[in-house]
């Protein structure tokens, strides 16, 4: 009898419990996971993993939160020094589309003697990116565009990154594609020294770049040959350097107000 009763009060204590809580322990039990996850989280976002080691590329290092040196930094992390690092080429098999894309690239590339158009082939974090020699650029986007088996027929825009640590390769640009055929999207990657900031435009076969072109010259500094009116969009015409580039003053120029003049950020104060 007495187990009976004990059993009882199990089943009513059992009862009271949350639903959230029983449905919990149920699943934990179910999946052996101890989260009640059928997955665990890096699985479900594996783009969120950091990279493992050694499969990184670094190009110098950063100092500080936000790269600012002297007096202009107020944040309060100016020891704090990070490397700076790039993916490591990728090798076959990528995986899933990416190697069909990646075969029909090289292919067309190989039936023109342009192998060497294609510097390089990243993989990271779930995208996949084409590392594309600057001189080789326009055949290989209008390919990107024509061919059958990759049909990008949309690009969505240009971007500057500038790297002063990168010797030979300090300005980048990159290049986000879309495949609305085959419902694929591609990044492609090109490169320029400091020295010779120019890269071949795209407006011709891609119209939709001419104001993105326009914003990258203004912001980097990138001189896209054959655009048919390379202008700043942004700042003044005759507006001195190129504000997004890392060796620009943090703060720009003074501020007069009232007669007064406020000096930029950075050399506003002194912590010393």
């Amino acid at each position: 009898m007495s187990d009976d009763k004990t059993d009882d009060k199990s089943d009513k204590n059992q009862s009271a419990r949350p639903a959230e809580e029983r449905n919990l322990e149920s699943a934990k039990a179910e999946t052996g996971t101890g989260s009640g996850v059928e997955q665990p989280a890096p699985e479900q976002s594996p783009e969120n993993v950091p990279a493992p080691t050694g499969e990184v590329r670094a190009v110098g290092e950063r100092r500080g939160m936000f790269g600012v040196k002297g007096s202009g930094d107020t944040s309060g992390y100016g020891g704090l020094v990070s490397a700076k690092v790039f993916p490591a080429p990728s090798a076959k098999p990528y995986g899933g589309w990416f190697d069909e894309v990646s075969d029909a690239l090289e292919a067309r590339l190989g039936s023109t003697d342009l192998t060497a158009a294609l510097e390089s082939v990243v993989v990271h974090r779930g995208e996949i990116t084409f590392h594309v020699r600057r001189e080789d650029l326009p055949f290989v986007a209008q390919m990107l565009r024509d061919d059958e088996a990759l049909r990008f027929e949309f690009c969505s825009g240009v971007s500057g990154v500038h790297y002063p640590d990168d010797a030979g390769r300090e300005l980048h640009a990159v290049y986000h594609f879309t495949s609305m055929t085959h419902n694929r999207r591609i990044r492609v990657e090109v490169t320029a020294p400091d020295a010779d900031p120019h890269i071949p435009s795209l407006v011709s076969i891609y119209p939709t770049l001419d104001w993105h072109e326009r914003e990258t010259y203004d912001m980097f500094g990138l001189v896209f040959d054959g655009h048919p009116a390379l202008t700043r969009v942004l700042m003044p015409d005759d507006w001195p350097g190129h504000p997004q580039r890392k060796d620009y003053p943090l703060g720009g120029i003074p501020v007069e107000y009232k007669g007064g003049s406020i000096p930029p950020p950075d050399q506003r104060r002194s912590y010393n």
